[in-house]
Order: C-alpha cells, then structure tokens, then sequence
C-alpha cells in the first residue's frame, strides 16, 4: 500500500456511476480543483453526515472551480438511494473495488464487510494531489470548510 502524497500524480481510476454511466479520475476534473471523497457507505452516519455538508457547500465549491466526485463500494441501487436521500448534485460512484482503490490510493480498507475507510483528496486542475486525508475508521475525514479554504489559500498564493 502506497499513501498518496502532495505533488503525486493522482492515479488513473474508472468510477462507474448509478445507470451504466462511468467517469474517469483525475481527467473528469482536469483544468479545476479536485475534490474525491472514498466514504464507507451509505449505512455510515458519519458519512452521510459528510455528503450532505458537501451537497451544501457545493455552490461555493463550484464557484471556486472546484468539482466533488464521492465512491464507495456500495451497490448501485444503495448508491441511487443515497443520492435521493441527500438530493446529490455531484458524481457519486459505486461498487467500487476496494483492495484495487487500497493499491493504487493507499486507501484504508475493511476486510469484513468489504469497504473503504473514509478518505479524501483535493486535486491540482492537473491532477495532482494537493493534500490526503486517510482515516482508518469512522471519523477524520475531508470537511467542506476545510477545503474551501485551501483553495481560496492556493488560489491567493499562485505563483
């Protein structure tokens, strides 16, 4: 297992998302900010506490030019049902592969029940992590103010 750390190169990752569509990380964030979310599960409180945040901050997020895309190894019918249930206007993927997340990302992993642990990057418009936040159980975890400042701060201190 490798941790990601700043200045990496974001590895390439397929998210398939809920009705047969998919998206490519980092390339569906290239030329903006990047924010990834690996959560546990839509059964985890603490992370429909932190999808709901985001949908809340994702107006000013977008106007900092910064785009969410949230995954967890959810089924897809779990991962419609908490896309409804928070009204997620942002990508959220599904049934992901967990120990192939873990070997490209460094991601903390579940054995069983299979899930991710919690993590969290914010990417460079060119794909490059900026910072990695991994947890190896239900809290510590990117927050939507945090984010937003580290951007307004990268954004302020551009050479």
């Amino acid at each position: 297992m490798t941790l990601l750390h700043p200045g990496d190169k974001f590895p390439a990752l397929t998210v398939a998302l809920p009705g047969g569509d998919s998206l490519r990380l980092p390339d569906a964030a290239r030329g903006h900010y990047g924010v990834v979310l690996f959560y546990r599960g839509s059964w985890c409180p603490y992370c429909n506490a932190q999808l709901s945040a985001f949908q809340r901050a994702r107006e000013r997020l977008t106007g900092m030019d910064a785009q969410i895309i949230a995954l967890s190894a959810d089924d897809e019918p779990a991962t419609v049902k908490l896309i409804t249930k928070h009204d997620l206007q942002f990508p959220v993927g599904h049934s992901a592969d967990t120990a192939a997340l873990a070997a490209a990302t460094g991601a903390f992993v579940n054995d069983e029940p299979a899930y991710l642990q919690s993590t969290g990057f914010v990417l460079d418009p060119e794909g490059r992590v900026v910072v990695s936040v991994y947890s190896s159980g239900a809290i510590g975890r990117l927050v939507p103010e945090d984010v937003i400042g580290l951007i307004r701060y990268l954004r302020e201190h551009a050479a």
